[in-house]
């Protein structure tokens, strides 16, 4: 039996604007928790983490999305379209261009990369650590979803030269039985153990008016309300799962290198990082009210609640209830919340207005959570910190979608 989405309640106009939103959400993630990695455990240590973060994930939850949108395959095509739905390549703040040239060789640049907008100014050392260190084995590892012979290698990366040179990135993709086929790295086997990678979601209805899958041509931008509502509903639940699995990654990869309380204090901080920064963007883009019944309907449709198949929660007479569930089970999120622990709550609600609190009662797994008023309070530092990211005021443009041909 599976469980009534809480993003079904959303027109088919509101999802379309909603989901560029969850994927950059998505990769404020790394914005939000990378920052506390580098401050406990140095710039190489933090690189390390993000790779087995990156590695974890992603090839999971790429296959889920292949098969949730009909375009599983083999070849450069699938690659590139699971990109699209990728939380590691928001649209715009992301901006992959890609060119095929056959099934099995194309190439992809950047005309815009946030996060190396984001990384730049700390140095070259610090992008040589994103762009190369980084880069080289995540890639690898998400094309590994889609045939393990495929190869993703650069043309040219940054540290710019000359500086400010466009596009930022240039890369290869070709896919050649000569291969060496790449596997997994370790920490995939241990996230594909979670709740969180076999959840099961509600099939995406095909009589419904409009796109319900992917299963046509490659385009170059997604325009996402030629997706059906039903679609639209099940992409909003997979990228949360996309979240999910890659935090249950970063908590994995922070726990190899610090004691229980350390690793605790350090993934509570980027929580409540992106809870604040994710909560902002939620509201403005749905044009939600700034009141209590405004952050309620945010916490309602955030990923910290979402997908309801994974996240045990009910929203009735002006509160929200979250009950044991799989993703306690799997120590997401959730767990980080309840009436001993507070702070990620008052960041999501103050992400909508700084004048709103929380009112939490209940135990640590079965609690209820009411949003009350009370005076302006300072931005969370955590929150702060996220902020610095250029993609917390990131605004997103209407382009048309155009299919891509090889060339």
């Amino acid at each position: 039996m599976t469980t009534t989405s809480r993003y079904a309640s959303l027109s088919r106009e509101e999802l379309a604007t909603l989901l560029p939103e969850l994927l950059l959400i998505g990769q404020l993630i790394d914005r939000s928790g990378m920052a506390w990695c580098i401050s406990a455990f140095g710039r190489e240590e933090m690189a390390q983490i993000a790779i087995e973060e990156w590695a974890g994930a992603s090839p999971l939850y790429t296959r889920r999305m292949q098969k949730a949108l009909r375009y599983e395959g083999d070849d450069v095509i699938t690659i590139f379209k699971g990109l699209q739905l990728d939380i590691g390549a928001p649209p715009q703040f992301m901006d992959f261009r890609y060119t095929v040239h056959d099934r099995w060789s194309g190439e992809f640049h950047l005309d815009h990369c946030g996060a190396l907008m984001d990384v730049e100014p700390m140095g070259p050392e610090y992008v040589r650590s994103m762009c190369h260190d980084i880069e080289d084995p995540t890639f690898d590892a998400t094309a590994v979803a889609t045939n393990p012979q495929a190869q993703v290698r650069p043309i040219h990366r940054p540290p710019r030269m000359p500086a400010g040179r466009n596009p930022h990135c240039a890369w290869t993709v070709i896919i050649d039985e000569s291969y060496p086929p790449v596997t997994p790295l370790a920490p995939y086997y241990d996230i594909e153990k979670t709740r969180a990678a076999v959840v099961e979601l509600a099939p995406i209805d095909p009589a419904d008016a409009g796109q319900a899958d992917y299963s046509g041509p490659l385009v170059g931008d997604l325009d996402f309300l030629a997706f059906s509502h039903s679609a639209l509903v099940r992409m909003a639940d997979e990228v949360c799962l996309q979240m999910h699995l890659l935090n249950l990654s970063f908590v994995l990869a922070v726990g190899k290198r610090a004691d229980p309380p350390h690793a605790a204090e350090i993934c509570r901080k980027q929580l409540v990082g992106i809870a604040g920064i994710s909560a902002e963007r939620i509201r403005r883009a749905l044009e939600l009210p700034t009141d209590a019944v405004g952050a309620l309907r945010v916490l309602e449709l955030h990923p910290l609640l979402n997908p309801s198949a994974y996240v045990a929660a009910s929203v009735a007479d002006g509160s929200v209830t979250v009950r044991p569930g799989d993703a306690h089970v799997d120590g997401a999120w959730i767990s980080q919340c309840g009436p001993d622990a507070l702070t990620p709550l008052q960041a999501l609600v103050r992400g909508v207005h700084p004048g709103l609190d929380v009112e939490v009662t209940g135990t640590a797994t079965d609690w209820s959570v009411r949003v009350i008023e009370g005076e302006d309070a300072k931005e969370f530092d955590e929150v702060a910190v996220t902020r610095f990211s250029t993609g917390a005021s990131f605004e997103f443009e209407h382009r048309r979608s155009l299919p891509i041909t090889p060339v």
